[in-house]
């Protein structure tokens, strides 16, 4: 038997699987020590803030130890998985619960990303210090104000509190300053939690007398019986802070209209038989997402989006149209690229693609960037309509109610009619009330009487 070196063994890091983001949590090993791995071969699934990922390995070899077991949140830049790449094996190593420190190794190879974001950066990975780290509190903080407002280690720097700068931006938005803030990221970093627990009104327990303050009750001693406690992170953890981060930034508008859709109802019953549309999914939504992007193209100025920084409101030629999608996960907004761009046919292959994807929780990062304008269809809870809140970066998104027989007078007749709400919210930074309701309008109209699809498309 083949006696395994150090040399020999290659460590596969937690890469950047989406853009810019620093932690991802292991879902799932698909491998074990000792088992034979080729070059991308998935061995782990994981989740960062945007979505599940599949990691494929880069080379072939036999796992001598996973480095984190399911569950763990990991840094990027961070060893997962110690492969031997001799060809001589080597007896399976116990997974640990905590990463160990590694050795220098040599340098990867060069080779063709097989992932969004993957890659062998050619940077020296940078780290946190860790506890025991022989390095002075001050010369690390110091450092790391350098690096943060984008200045060369051990330049001279003036002091001022630490945080990057979306955090900067967001706390100037909410009015709050930074030097009023106590830091909870490493190295004193200030947090967007940080920022939005500024703003928050402090409790009333803390304005008590120390001495008739109740003691709170720790987590650890909460009866689980009443009571279940599930941690943020992940989906869930981006989505609520994308979500305070749109609702305090962008000023919201929201506007409503009742339309009569048995027309539409009756048109996709026509489309369900159509030979060009068979296999497809073929529902209210499709001719909605259609209507939605007619109204877009006779009113252009509405898919637009904010550039704070430079005072500017960009103006898109492009629809990416995001359909809010509810998974295990909790709720994504991946979107259709140059929906504007395709046909019936092609966005009904669009909508099933992304529907059936994101209910298997296989949504990649890329499909949830870029989006312009959003759908949610809050219908299909049985929900007459709701005022929904911008996706960050967009300028407008259109919640559809439920569609029901209501008495409606239709051609100077009460009659039961298939009738449905609409509600368009906006960023009245960017869309006036008149812009606002030619599209909502125009949207409506598409719905009651479908043929404008064919006379304004």
């Amino acid at each position: 038997m083949t006696t395994m070196t150090e040399a020999s063994v290659r460590e596969f890091k937690m890469p950047d699987v989406g853009e810019g983001l620093t932690e991802a949590e292991i879902l799932k090993w698909y491998v074990q020590p000792g088992d034979t791995v080729t070059d991308g071969q998935v061995v782990c699934e994981v989740e960062t803030a945007k979505a599940a990922v599949e990691l494929p390995i880069p080379y072939d070899g036999v796992v001598r130890e996973l480095r984190f077991p399911e569950g763990t949140t990991v840094d990027v830049g961070t060893s997962i998985i110690a492969v031997d790449v001799s060809g001589g094996g080597s007896a399976p190593v116990e997974t640990p619960a905590a990463p160990v420190q590694e050795e220098a190794k040599p340098a990867a190879p060069a080779r063709t990303p097989v992932l969004v974001g993957y890659g062998v950066s050619t940077a020296a990975t940078k780290r946190r210090p860790r506890k025991g780290a022989e390095i002075p509190a001050q010369e690390a903080s110091a450092a790391v104000q350098a690096e943060l407002n984008g200045h060369a280690p051990g330049a001279v720097v003036e002091s001022r509190p630490l945080a990057k700068p979306p955090v900067r931006k967001l706390a100037k938005d909410l009015g709050v300053d930074l030097a009023t803030v106590t830091p909870s990221g490493p190295d004193g970093v200030i947090t967007r939690e940080d920022v939005h627990a500024a703003v928050a009104p402090a409790p009333v327990q803390a304005q008590m007398p120390e001495r008739v303050a109740p003691a709170a009750p720790s987590p650890a001693a909460a009866d689980s019986t009443r009571e279940t406690r599930i941690p943020v992170k992940g989906v869930r953890k981006a989505t609520a802070a994308a979500m305070v981060g749109s609702a305090f930034t962008a000023p919201h508008v929201t506007e409503f209209v009742t339309v009569d859709v048995t027309r539409t109802m009756k048109l996709v019953e026509e489309l369900k038989q159509d030979k060009e549309l068979q296999g497809l999914r073929v529902n209210p939504l499709l001719l909605i997402a259609k209507a939605l992007l007619v109204a877009i193209k006779r009113n252009p100025d509405i898919n637009a989006s904010w550039d704070e920084t430079a005072q500017e409101i960009v103006l898109k030629h492009y629809v990416n149209l995001g359909i809010a999608a509810a998974t295990p996960r909790g709720l994504i907004v991946p979107n259709i690229k140059d929906a504007h761009a395709k046909t019936l046919p092609q966005l009904a292959e669009s909508l099933g693609e992304l529907v059936s994807t994101a209910r298997e929780g296989k949504t990649s990062p890329a499909t949830m960037q870029g989006g312009t304008v959003t759908i949610t269809n809050v219908g299909v809870f049985g929900i007459d309509t709701g005022t929904p809140i911008l996706n960050p970066g967009e300028s407008a998104i259109l919640a559809v109610g439920t569609i029901k027989l209501q008495p409606w007078v239709h051609k100077g007749k009460v009659k039961p009619r298939q009738v449905t709400t609409l509600a368009l919210s906006f960023d009245h930074r960017l869309v006036d009330g008149e812009l606002g309701s030619k599209v909502l309008a125009d949207v409506a109209a598409i719905l009651e009487q479908p043929k404008r699809l064919i006379t304004w498309g």
